[in-house]
């Protein structure tokens, strides 16, 4: 018999909040937890700009569908952090670390279809070494990977 294991319960999971910028435009905050014994520890992963998040909203829903959410979670009025599964969580969180720095729209499209094209183990290999000691230079790799630039 195996039990069901609960996104936020004695699991490493994601929490993004949205920010709200204005009228109709949100940034968000994306946080890596871990709840254990009732005691939840969060850490910050990235922060994104209300631009930056709606050049990449459909990474965001598509997160936010495969943690068993609706589509609507991801709305300016939405209060409570939302909870990301873990493995979504990572590659979200590469979605945003590697189109970040990136003004191009192309380029941003191509970063995206990249991260999404990865295997899972891929996106667990690049979330650490973009979050170690040499992220600059990790984010920079997994960029011109990406792109092919």
């Amino acid at each position: 018999m195996s039990a069901k294991r609960v996104i936020g319960e004695d699991a490493r999971a994601f929490r993004l909040t949205i920010i709200p910028t204005s009228r109709d435009m949100f940034g968000v905050k994306l946080e890596e937890t871990y709840a254990a014994d009732g005691h939840a520890l969060a850490s910050a992963v990235t922060k994104a700009s209300a631009p930056q998040t709606h050049r990449i909203i459909d990474t965001l829903l598509a997160a936010a569908k495969q943690s068993g959410h609706q589509g609507s979670v991801i709305s300016i009025n939405r209060k409570a952090p939302i909870t990301i599964e873990e493995s979504s969580g990572v590659r979200l969180a590469l979605a945003l670390l590697t189109t970040l720095p990136v003004s191009k729209h192309e380029r941003v499209r191509s970063l995206v279809a990249g991260v999404n094209a990865m295997s899972t183990e891929e996106t667990y290999y690049w979330y650490a070494k973009c979050l170690g000691p040499d992220a600059p230079r990790a984010r920079k790799a997994l960029r011109t990977l990406l792109s092919g630039d």
